[in-house]
């Protein structure tokens, strides 16, 4: 008795899910295609340079901002070493940050330049 059951609750779940567009009404219209010219590579190259340029740009600054204030925080630390530890490190890690965003720029560019085949031209 249970599997009639089960199997009468399937067929009819089944048949709720496929028949509730029509049910509801919701079948989509067709709609026209859309008109217009596609997008080339050299705009997305455009749009990946832009982007990434204002990113490397404002990265570079706030490494910028971190070497300067680790060289205040040294000046700062007056001969106690561990305040001085913390300002080389902050230093330090300033310098990494400005290289590594400035390596990841260098692989944008030659990735949109792959992309585009402008790298070899």
């Amino acid at each position: 008795m249970s599997k009639k059951i089960a199997r009468t609750t399937l067929i009819v779940l089944t048949a709720v899910a496929v028949l509730t567009p029509v049910l509801a009404l919701a079948l989509p219209t067709p709609t026209p295609p859309v008109t217009g010219t596609g997008i080339t590579l050299v705009e997305i190259q455009a749009l990946i340079t832009r982007i990434a340029q204002f990113l490397i740009v404002v990265a570079v600054i706030i490494a910028v901002i971190f070497i300067i204030w680790g060289g205040i925080l040294y000046m700062a630390a007056r001969g106690d070493e561990g305040k001085a530890e913390t300002a080389k490190a902050t230093i330090y890690n300033g310098i990494i940050g400005a290289a590594v965003v400035l390596g990841v720029g260098v692989i944008l560019q030659t990735l949109a330049g792959l992309i585009t085949r402008s790298f070899f031209a």
